[in-house]
């Protein structure tokens, strides 16, 4: 296994909740090196982080491995089979989708 792949892995391992699911596959084409990264569904929110922001760290680290080893490094994060799961309501635990919201106490106001 390549370095920047094993860093990846390492890093990833060390912050999700299921560190025997995470994969990494390397691939060289044209455009330099690309590690496709895989993780348990559940784990997704720690490897992306708010906003992204722990992805973008990721990926920053990952092109300072690769410029020690005069290669372009790029990562892909592979989102799990059937997208992204629906926001749930945090007080009933139902899906905000199929869920009316109550406006009555708001209704009457003249704004």
């Amino acid at each position: 296994m390549e370095a920047d792949q094993q860093f990846v892995e390492t890093l990833v391992k060390s912050i999700v909740n299921n560190p025997d699911d995470v994969k990494t596959v390397r691939t060289i084409d044209e455009r330099g090196v690309l590690i496709t990264l895989d993780v348990n569904p559940a784990d997704m929110g720690y490897v992306i982080g708010r906003q992204g922001q722990t992805a973008r760290s990721i990926r920053t680290l990952l092109k300072i491995v690769g410029a020690k080893h005069n290669a372009r490094v790029n990562l892909k994060i592979n989102e799990p089979a059937g997208g992204r799961a629906p926001r749930v309501n945090q007080m009933d635990h139902q899906p905000m989708d199929n869920q009316m919201i109550d406006t009555s106490a708001v209704d009457s106001l003249n704004i």
